[in-house]
């Protein structure tokens, strides 16, 4: 095992003991929240499974307040930044980052409050926006802040790998004991069930990804001209684009040329000029990149030849059977909350 592996391994383990046993360093919440994390380092499918939660939550007639870090935005004011009211849009890119954004934009219906300290952030939620229910994005190491369902997604290669630094493990796959539920992506039915015994963590769930028609990146979110078949140009500036590429050719699109990017590439002119160039070289009809990456190119707008990105949306399987454990658990914890504060009157 490589030295500096083991140093990150043990000190995780530690400090997910110290949250363990002083209760009174985790902040609560007065509504209920809900920690979509992972154990690995980037390109699990965190946010389109957050945006699924969220979906199932708005279809339920809840209000729900996605609280995130904001990882990358350019402008991190130390009070929270609302980055959308569930109404419209209040922070641009550099104030919420890429992937906040792109949540705002897709989530009509859900706030989304980014800030360091996203206990702040969710008191806001709670008393500003009347949010009755919080998604906590990326939340499975974010410890100072109690939850009542723990989500974990872990892809089946996660199992293989190594910690950090020599592989992309940010805990041992023992804290995968403190998850409420697993959540496999890239897997069938009899291979998730197998991660979960691995991981001795029930019940277990799976992703299943459809990838929608394209939407230009300019007018944002409007339908693209072009149907699969067509020549495009691949863009991707995201943890494993390999998986967005192979989803494209899955779904018919002919990739004749390719640019990754590294995660949350912050576009520039010279970037956008270069990345035409070589889909022209290509003889591509258009660039087709994903929806992270639109939120970051938009203010290049406009471009010289289409530039379009592909929905990929999660479900989470089996849907029914997840639907009935997620409001089952929001149920326990609000008739918890009840109990311990009579009379509050809050949902």
């Amino acid at each position: 095992m490589n030295p500096l592996g083991t140093i990150y391994g043990a000190a995780a383990r530690a400090r997910r003991r110290w949250y363990a046993g002083r209760p009174a360093a985790r902040r609560r919440l007065a509504r209920p929240v809900i920690s979509v994390g992972n154990l690995a380092v980037g390109g699990s499918g965190k946010t389109p499974a957050v945006e699924q939660v969220a979906r199932l939550l708005l279809a339920e007639g809840e209000r729900p307040a996605i609280l995130s870090r904001g990882y990358g935005r350019r402008v991190a004011a130390s009070e929270p930044t609302i980055v959308s009211d569930g109404q419209r849009l209040m922070a641009d890119l550099d104030r919420a980052g890429d992937e906040p954004l792109m949540l705002a934009r897709a989530l009509p219906g859900a706030a989304v409050v980014v800030a360091p300290a996203r206990y702040d952030a969710g008191t806001l939620a709670e008393t500003r926006l009347g949010c009755t229910v919080h998604l906590l994005d990326d939340g499975f190491q974010h410890l100072q802040l109690e939850r009542d369902v723990n989500l974990l997604l872990m892809a089946t290669g996660d199992l293989e790998d190594r910690m950090l630094p020599a592989g992309r493990l940010r805990e041992p796959l023992s804290a995968a004991s403190a998850a409420d539920a697993v959540i496999v992506t890239g897997a069938d039915a009899s291979r998730a069930e197998a991660v979960a015994r691995q991981l001795g963590v029930t019940p277990v769930f799976r992703t299943v990804v459809r990838i929608g028609a394209p939407r230009m990146v300019q007018p944002y979110g409007e339908p693209a001209a072009i149907a699969p078949g067509t020549p495009v140009f691949g863009l991707a500036g995201i943890a494993r684009p390999e998986r967005f590429f192979a989803a494209a050719l899955g779904a018919g699109w002919r990739i004749t040329g390719e640019q990754r990017m590294r995660d949350h590439h912050r576009y520039t002119r010279r970037d956008v000029e270069r990345i035409v160039a070589a889909a022209r070289r290509a003889g591509a009809a258009a660039v087709l990149t994903t929806a992270k990456d639109a939120v970051r190119l938009e203010a290049f707008a406009p471009f010289p030849l289409p530039f379009c990105w592909l929905p990929m949306e999660v479900a989470i399987e089996p849907a029914q059977a997840f639907r009935e454990w997620l409001l089952a658990r929001l149920a326990a914890a609000r008739a918890g909350r009840a109990e311990a504060a009579p009379g509050d009157g809050r949902p």
